[in-house]
């Protein structure tokens, strides 16, 4: 297995491979042009890329390679960045910081953040529609279109949003609460490794098991952000801390306390581990990814 040493060199070459991609991406178009500058400005952040990097591992695991998911993952990154300055708009969660730097709606303004999060929207399915991806056949690409349009939209990550909103001020159930981040924060992370896997040729056996994998490591990584909330350093996550309480959002910590929900989030990572019995050690990646999600301090 990676240990911690491996894993940094890992997550570092997989970075530097997408962000050279988003680097050549808007490099392509006219820079002067302000929407373009929002769009860069948002995605160039120091994000820490774990939808990309987990839908290469996932190509990988099913012995694949990165290549395989080269283009959904960038298009992953790019959803993933809109939902964020959406999710910071005034009207959302309202946030000033964002990866260590003024949210997208202060370095340039709400109306511009707006339209910066659905151009970056449309331009994943642009990039993931492009002639260039060599998916081994059209409807594998088809496949992988559904697969995210599903996961980004009102059946996934936009109904997690909406039910996060409606849920602020009171309280709901613990599975309620696992429910909407299933939804919120797990879809696109299923979609992910689910997208890797499949482009890579991965069987419907092996499929089934990383998405089993991606639903436990989706709800962990939420589970941490909740206690991140509470007890981590805003230096360290770029962004603020002690938001959750003050919006009174319902976070695993206020509804199970600080200690159960670390005890939780052990779970849900030893979980996805043994989901992975299946794989050798391609998968070794997808091993140290789910103990990270639950180490990291940012």
């Amino acid at each position: 297995m990676y240990n911690s040493f491996h894993l940094s060199d890992y997550l570092g070459r997989c970075r530097e491979t997408i962000d050279t991609a988003l680097v050549d991406l808007f490099d392509q178009v006219d820079q002067n042009r302000r929407i373009v500058a929002a769009m860069r400005y948002a995605v160039m952040g120091n994000g820490k890329r774990l939808r990309p990097i987990l839908c290469f591992a996932a190509a990988e695991a099913v012995n694949g390679s990165s290549g395989d998911a080269i283009l959904p993952a960038i298009a992953l990154e790019l959803i993933h960045t809109y939902s964020l300055i959406h999710d910071d708009l005034p009207a959302m969660d309202n946030d000033s910081l964002r990866r260590g730097n003024p949210t997208c709606h202060i370095a340039f303004d709400e109306a511009t953040a707006i339209l910066a999060g659905d151009a970056l929207l449309t331009l994943a399915f642009e990039i993931i529609t492009d002639p260039a991806f060599s998916a081994p056949a059209p409807e594998m690409r088809l496949g992988a279109v559904r697969i995210i349009a599903q996961a980004a939209g009102y059946q996934g990550m936009v109904e997690g949003q909406m039910r996060d909103i409606l849920a602020e001020g009171r309280r709901l159930s613990i599975d309620a609460l696992k429910s909407s981040h299933a939804l919120k924060t797990g879809a696109l992370i299923r979609a992910a490794v689910e997208t890797g896997a499949t482009l890579a040729g991965g069987s419907p056996h092996q499929v089934k098991q990383l998405r089993q994998y991606a639903d436990d490591i989706g709800l962990a990584f939420q589970v941490t952000d909740d206690i991140l909330n509470v007890e981590g350093d805003p230096d360290r996550m770029g962004k603020a801390v002690g938001t959750d309480a003050d919006r009174q959002k319902n976070t695993y910590p206020a509804l199970l306390g600080l200690d159960a929900s670390k005890t939780l989030a052990n779970t849900l990572v030893s979980h996805a581990l043994s989901s992975l019995d299946i794989f050798d050690h391609s998968a070794d990646p997808l091993r140290a990814i789910a103990t990270y999600i639950i180490e990291r301090k940012r």
